[in-house]
């Protein structure tokens, strides 16, 4: 089987120095990586000072900001976002979120969405590395470190910030100067989850586990990012949609496993996928260690094979074979809601993975 084009590397942008920021074009690399602040991932927003318009778990709803120009509460205009009270005294306001995984946050979006006569002029994002799971008190005693020092900021619009820091976070904290809202905000990066979770049978393309979406042929509806989210699918905009294809080939998307490992069965879920689910399904696995994804050689674990409408599919694989990553073809396209790739993380798979986690502690 031919290898997939090797992407350019995730969150690759112009350096700066750590703990410094930027702000960066709409379409900037790293918002192809995974929201580590997304409820779908499992974060939660744990502490705010202030949120007397509108809720602050509002930040990390997936998908965008609605808007009803009709609608009006007791306390003023309904957002669907983070509002704070008009400050009249000296300060600002902020939000602590406790990310879904732990990770390297590679740039983070401020969405001030319908926020036009009263968002923040300027923000700023903080992280902390905390371990288990501490109350709002605790957090407030953390060591935070400047991801984004307080920067301008604009209303209405998706405001964009790359991230230079290779050190591994668990929560982030967004502050807005002087008050005002934000509709969303999102934390892309590297999820790395501690190294003593990933024993035994794991997903090992699980994105909480550390698996990441690397390469994918068409993303036109939604983004194959989504089938190795947490969770069974609630609905189809909430796997992979690719646009109908008219010409020939079919559609790919290539993932990065957690660590290296080996896949023992795996699970293809068109759940939802009723007229549009593919036809066939393939999934293959190389091990890019010592080379790339240009030059790797690819197995198949579960060769073509058929796959039918709004079914999860549980398969075992073909041959049990070590890999970096996966490669999955649909054919000719179609959607799916979830892939699950069952294994072990190998000896040599776990020693890079305590490597990582051990040089990223802060």
């Amino acid at each position: 089987m031919t290898g997939p084009s090797h992407p350019a590397p995730p969150g690759a942008s112009a350096p700066t120095a750590p703990g410094t920021s930027a702000p960066t074009a709409p379409g900037a690399a790293f918002t192809g990586l995974t929201d580590l602040a997304s409820r779908a991932l499992g974060a939660s927003v744990v502490a705010a000072n202030d949120e007397l318009f509108a809720s602050r778990e509002n930040l990390i709803n997936p998908g965008e900001a609605a808007f009803d120009p009709q609608a009006f509460g007791h306390k003023g205009k309904l957002y669907d976002g983070w509002e704070t009270r008009r400050r009249r005294d000296a300060g600002h306001d902020w939000a602590v979120v406790r990310l879904g995984a732990p990770g390297v946050v590679r740039g983070v979006v401020v969405d001030t969405a319908w926020f036009r006569g009263n968002y923040p002029p300027n923000v700023s994002v903080e992280a902390a590395h905390v371990a288990d799971y501490p109350d709002a008190a605790a957090l407030a005693d953390a060591e935070w470190t400047t991801l984004v020092g307080r920067t301008d900021c604009a209303g209405d619009a998706k405001n964009y910030y790359a991230v230079e820091d290779p050190h591994c976070w668990t929560h982030v904290r967004l502050s807005i100067y002087p008050d005002g809202g934000v509709a969303r905000f999102r934390v892309h990066g590297e999820a790395l989850p501690d190294p003593r979770f990933l024993t035994g049978t794991i997903d090992l393309v699980a994105a909480d586990n550390g698996g990441r979406l690397e390469q994918t042929s068409d993303a036109f509806y939604s983004s194959p990012a989504q089938i190795i989210l947490p969770g069974r699918a609630r609905h189809m905009g909430e796997g992979w949609e690719n646009a109908r294809r008219r010409g020939g080939g079919n559609d790919h998307a290539v993932f990065a496993l957690a660590a290296p490992g080996t896949v023992r069965h795996v699970e293809v879920d068109t759940g939802y996928y009723v007229g549009n689910a593919p036809g066939w399904v393939r999934l293959s696995v190389a091990d890019a260690r010592g080379s790339d994804l240009d030059t790797a050689a690819w197995t198949d674990i579960v060769a073509k094979r058929p796959v039918v409408p709004d079914t999860r599919h549980r398969l075992l694989v073909e041959q049990a074979v070590e890999g970096t990553h996966v490669r999955l073809d649909v054919y000719p396209d179609g959607g799916l809601s979830r892939l699950r790739l069952w294994g072990e993380v190998s000896a040599s798979g776990r020693a890079l993975a305590e490597d990582r986690w051990r040089r990223a502690r802060p």
